[in-house]
């Protein structure tokens, strides 16, 4: 058994849908690394704190967010040094990165979308610039998979939102358009979207074996670094 703990930390939704993705996720890491804790750094429990805590041995935090905001730069390097455990490597997060882009594509072609149809990309928001910058190199990759403009919205605090971005592209003439979800899980943002006035919206990756297969590279990365010191990737 793989002495190394694996702590996937997510935001956390009051969705029962998507707390419950977050699970499946994890069962699926499990499979391929070994036992797979979750913690949440925001609606609900338990903290990361929390989790490393009960953990003896060395411990690997996979942060579970598509881009570096507040919680990734902030939230969670506090929970891990408030935990007391001297053990602990936290990777970066989940995106953006290429495999990411992979699925945003097969999630767009499922829902409908085909070549010549606008795309708008879905994130959360953020009013922390890296996370921002995140989200726009994540909108880069899909346009170079896609072969196509992707325009930015956001579902909150960063504008310009999904709708006003939808209905610029409906009066520019584009007949179709169609939403990429940059979103882990189901939840409250995921729901809005189906009123953005696309024609269609992407599911969130959830767990996709891609995304699963991205958790277990990045927990692998931080093994040799948990065995030593607190330590930090970026």
């Amino acid at each position: 058994m793989n002495e190394t703990a694996l702590v996937l930390v997510a935001h956390g939704t009051r969705s029962s849908r998507g707390v419950e993705m977050i699970a499946t996720l994890a069962d699926a890491v499990a499979e391929q690394v070994g036992p797979t804790r979750v913690a949440f750094v925001d609606v609900l429990g338990p903290s990361p704190s929390e989790v490393l805590r009960d953990i003896t041995g060395p411990a690997v935090v996979v942060p579970a967010f598509l881009a570096s905001g507040y919680h990734v730069h902030t939230d969670v390097p506090r929970e891990v040094a408030d935990s007391g455990h001297p053990s602990v490597a936290v990777t970066r997060a989940l995106g953006p990165d290429p495999v990411l882009a992979e699925v945003l594509l097969r999630r767009l072609v499922d829902a409908g979308w085909q070549p010549g149809d606008a795309v708008v990309l879905a994130a959360a928001g953020s009013s922390d610039p890296r996370a921002l910058r995140d989200v726009r190199r994540a909108a880069a990759m899909l346009a170079e998979l896609a072969a196509t403009r992707v325009r930015i919205g956001f579902v909150a605090t960063a504008e310009p939102r999904v709708p006003a971005v939808v209905a610029s592209l409906r009066a520019q003439g584009e007949k179709r358009v169609f939403i990429a979800s940059y979103l882990l899980a189901h939840g409250l943002f995921h729901a809005r979207l189906g009123d953005a006035g696309a024609d269609g919206v992407a599911e969130p990756l959830g767990v996709d074996p891609a995304v699963v297969g991205l958790v277990a590279e990045r927990y692998r990365s931080g093994i040799p670094a948990a065995h030593h010191t607190l330590s930090f990737q970026r």
